[in-house]
């Protein structure tokens, strides 16, 4: 493997300071927490105190002030361990990114400190039931009262959606002005009319609480508006390819992790009397991966420092998106087979693996979403324009 050249020798101390915390406080319990559909909100206030959430924001925030890498490498050791439980990106990659780039002083002040110490666990309430990527069609409504904003709606498969303290929504404030007429706020879940639905049982990462949330004239005060009025799609646009970079982060990390451990299982495995690895399709198929693991951790390295500098172009965050992604279930998938029976029981890692693995081809934009923003580009960059239904002209 190319040797990766982002990190400094800081950033590898603070690496085995997460490790250490992996192994202690989350590895030995996610089973538990998987059964449970939720990780401890005391895990939070662990990783607070440890100094795993919230890394880049600033000290007047409460935080250390940090560069990227260091949330960069929370992940990727989440990621390493198996522990798809806690919630953590969403909450620090995300939400935290959304109060420092459009909150008001006050928001930062009142919520940041919070988010750094793990009292305060923020979600991302945009994907509604017949709103996935299509954000313009979300229809949770938040109409003006005065100085306030009463808000009615629903929103499904919000992560963090059962332990939030708070969730930066996305709603509309005009439903006749398409994108110009969405907006953000922060609602905080104590308020009246704000209810929990169920925990949702997924097909993966069960330990991470994934709800539905209702709206029911939930009333907050205009100073809770995020931003400005009518400009929350323009808002969440600009932060769509950090949380693309996050994704492609997760696959390549989750690709190499697996063949690793798909190494040292058909290293000591054995079949019709020779080892596993013996085996000439064993080698081709891991040769193989190994070979395109390479090549995604090249390129999204080079993401993360662009991203980094400021220049990172959405088109080619939806191209390490759309090829991690899809390298990501095809490395569960084929690596899986290598473990043969054992590989389908939920004890081995890989199972639980292959069953996180599915939601990374839907979560932050679909593979076919990524396919038309690369597309367009293509097209417009020859001169020509597509329609919507994918027709040139």
């Amino acid at each position: 493997m190319i040797e990766r050249t982002i990190f400094r020798e800081e950033h590898e101390i603070f690496r085995e300071t997460v490790r250490r915390f992996v192994d202690r406080e989350i590895v030995p319990f996610h089973a538990k927490w998987e059964e449970d559909g939720i990780v401890p909100r005391e895990l939070w206030l662990k990783a607070g105190a440890a100094g795993l959430l919230c890394c880049t924001v600033p000290e007047e925030y409460g935080g250390t002030g940090l560069d990227y890498l260091f949330d960069v490498v929370v992940f990727e050791e989440l990621w390493r361990s198996g522990a798809s439980g806690p919630g953590f990106l969403i909450h620090t990659d995300l939400v935290a990114t959304y109060l420092l780039s459009f909150g008001t002083e006050a928001q930062k002040r009142k919520w940041l400190p919070k988010m750094v110490s793990g009292e305060a666990i923020g979600s991302l309430g945009m994907t509604e039931p017949h709103a996935g990527s299509d954000l313009k069609a979300i229809r949770t409504r938040a109409t003006r009262d005065g100085d306030d904003f009463v808000i009615n709606g629903q929103k499904v498969f919000i992560s963090n959606g059962q332990l939030c303290d708070f969730v930066v929504l996305a709603t509309k404030t005009d439903s006749h002005a398409g994108a110009k007429g969405v907006t953000l706020f922060i609602v905080e879940s104590d308020r009246p009319g704000f209810k929990r639905g169920r925990n949702l049982e997924k097909l993966g990462m069960k330990a991470q609480d994934t709800s539905e949330l209702f709206f029911d004239n939930v009333r907050i005060p205009g100073s809770n508006l995020l931003g400005k009025e009518g400009k929350g799609f323009a808002q969440m646009m600009t932060k769509l390819s950090q949380e693309r970079l996050a994704q492609a982060i997760r696959s390549a990390t989750v690709t190499e992790t697996v063949i690793d451990w798909t190494l040292r299982y058909t290293a000591e495995r054995s079949a019709f009397g020779q080892k596993i690895a013996d085996f000439q399709n064993t080698q081709f198929k891991l040769a193989d991966l190994r070979t395109k693991a390479a090549v995604a951790r090249v390129f999204t390295d080079k993401c993360i420092s662009l991203f980094m500098e400021g220049k990172l172009d959405p088109v080619d965050a939806a191209m390490a998106k759309m090829f991690t992604s899809e390298l990501h279930c095809e490395t569960v998938d084929e690596c899986l087979q290598l473990f043969g029976g054992w590989g389908y029981m939920w004890e081995y890692p890989i199972a639980r693996a292959y069953a996180d693995a599915r939601i990374v081809k839907i979560a932050g934009g679909s593979i076919e979403i990524m396919k038309t923003i690369i597309a367009r580009q293509m097209y417009s960059q020859h001169g020509f324009a597509l329609q919507k239904n994918g027709a040139v002209s």
